[in-house]
C-alpha cells in the first residue's frame, strides 16, 4: 500500500508571551551537527552526462516524463525487446494451454504480450527520469548522486523504519549557499490482524543546508503545515514537551502553518524574525504545502512528493535559499556582525 499524508514531526510549542530573556543555556553555541554536505563536495564537477542525456540536451526536458515516449519507441526498434517479449508469452502461454486448455492458453499468451510491453515502459519511464536528472544536474553545476543515506538532523529525517534520498542534487542552490535538494523517503512497516505485513512510503522533496550563523539565536524550529482541529491544540500542546506553540499576529499565516520552538527560545527574536515581509512570502510565494525544520543550524525545507519537474526542482531550491538567508541576516544583524554575500535573491530578506 501506498500513500503520503503531510508530515508532522511531532513535539512543538507554544510561545504566547511576548518576551522571555535568554536562557543561561544559550549563551553560548550549542555543538554544531557535523556537515551536511562535506566539503569536498563543492569542489565535484558536475556529473557527466550519458548517452540518453546528451540526446535529451538537444531538446532539454521540462521533467522526467518527457522522455518517456522517445525511449519506449527507442526500446520497440530494438528486436531484442521483442524477442524476450515473444519468449515470455510463448511459454505463458504454452504452460496455460498445457494445464488448462488452448482458449486459456491463447489468453494467456495475449496477457503476457500485455505484460511485456508494460514492463518495456517502465524500463523507458526509469531511462527518461535518469535522463532528466542528469540533464538538471549539468545545466545548474550540481553533482548528481543516487540513492543513500541522508543525516538524521532533523525530525522528518528520523522517521520512519528506514529512509534514504531517491536522488540527490548536491552544490550551490542559491547565491553563496551550498545545499543538497533531494527526493527523500522514508518507510514505515506495519503488521495486520493476520500477521501480514505492508511497508508505508512516505515522500518529499526536500533541500537541506547549513546555517550556523543562527545556532546560538534559534537552536530549534518548526514551520508545519497545519492540519487537524485548531480545537485540540491546547490539549496536544500539552504533550509537547520541551517545546511550545508560537502565536503571531498574522490570521492567514496561522491558518496555513503551525509554528513550534523551544520554551527556552527568545520570543523577541523570533517575532523579529517573522517579519512582515517573511510572512507574506510564506503566505503567498512560497512553494505548495511548504514547511521547515531548523536544528542546530540544520535546515531541511520541504515538501510533500518527488517533484520531477524542473520548475518545481528550482522552487525548492529558491525557497531553501530564501529561508536560510532569513535566518543568517536576523541572526547577523542581532550579533552586528558584517552581512556576508546573500544566500539568494529570492525570497525575504527584510530585518526589524
Amino acid at each position: 500500500m501506498r500513500w503520503e499524508e503531510p508530515h508532522h514531526p511531532g513535539p512543538g510549542l507554544q510561545l504566547d508571551r511576548h518576551n522571555n530573556p535568554l536562557s543561561p543555556t544559550l549563551q553560548h553555541d550549542p555543538p554544531l551537527q557535523p556537515r551536511l554536505h562535506p566539503r569536498e563536495r563543492a569542489r565535484l564537477r558536475a556529473v557527466p552526462t550519458t548517452a540518453d542525456a546528451q540526446a535529451a540536451a538537444a531538446n532539454a526536458p521540462d521533467d522526467a516524463n518527457d522522455l518517456r515516449g522517445f525511449h519506449f519507441k527507442r526500446l520497440l526498434r530494438k528486436p531484442l525487446t521483442w524477442i524476450l517479449i515473444g519468449v515470455f508469452a510463448l511459454i505463458a502461454g504454452g504452460a496455460a494451454g498445457a494445464l488448462v486448455g488452448p482458449a486459456l492458453g491463447g489468453a494467456a499468451l495475449v496477457v503476457a504480450l500485455l505484460v511485456g510491453l508494460l514492463i518495456v515502459f517502465a524500463i523507458a519511464d526509469s531511462k527518461a527520469a535518469d535522463a532528466f536528472f542528469e540533464t538538471y544536474a549539468q545545466e545548474h553545476g550540481l553533482a548528481l548522486g543516487g540513492k543513500g543515506p541522508l543525516p538524521a538532523v532533523t525530525p522528518l529525517l528520523k522517521k520512519g523504519d528506514d529512509r534514504y534520498a531517491n536522488r540527490t542534487l548536491s552544490g550551490q542552490i542559491g547565491e553563496g549557499l551550498e545545499g543538497t535538494i533531494a527526493l527523500y523517503t522514508y518507510e514505515e512497516e506495519t503488521t495486520d490482524s493476520d500477521g501480514d505485513k505492508q511497508t508505508n512510503y512516505y515522500r518529499y522533496t526536500l533541500g537541506l543546508v547549513e546555517v550556523p550563523d543562527c545556532v546560538s539565536h534559534c537552536p530549534e524550529l518548526y514551520c508545519q503545515r497545519k492540519f487537524g482541529l485548531r480545537s485540540l491544540e491546547k490539549f496536544e500542546d500539552v504533550f509537547r514537551g520541551n517545546k511550545e506553540r508560537v502565536k503571531l499576529e498574522s490570521e492567514e499565516l496561522d491558518k496555513k502553518y503551525e509554528i513550534f520552538a523551544g520554551k527556552q527560545q527568545d520570543a523577541v527574536w523570533l517575532r523579529r524574525l517573522f517579519a512582515p515581509t517573511f510572512i507574506v512570502w510564506l503566505n503567498e510565494a512560497a512553494p505548495d504545502k511548504f514547511a521547515f525544520e531548523l536544528v542546530d543550524g540544520a535546515l531541511c525545507c520541504y515538501v510533500s512528493g518527488h517533484k520531477e519537474d524542473a520548475a518545481e526542482l528550482e522552487g525548492i531550491a529558491t525557497a531553501t535559499a530564501a529561508v536560510a538567508k532569513r535566518l543568517r541576516d536576523e541572526a547577523l544583524e542581532t550579533s552586528g556582525a558584517p552581512e556576508t554575500s546573500g544566500a539568494s535573491e529570492a525570497g525575504p530578506s527584510e530585518t526589524s
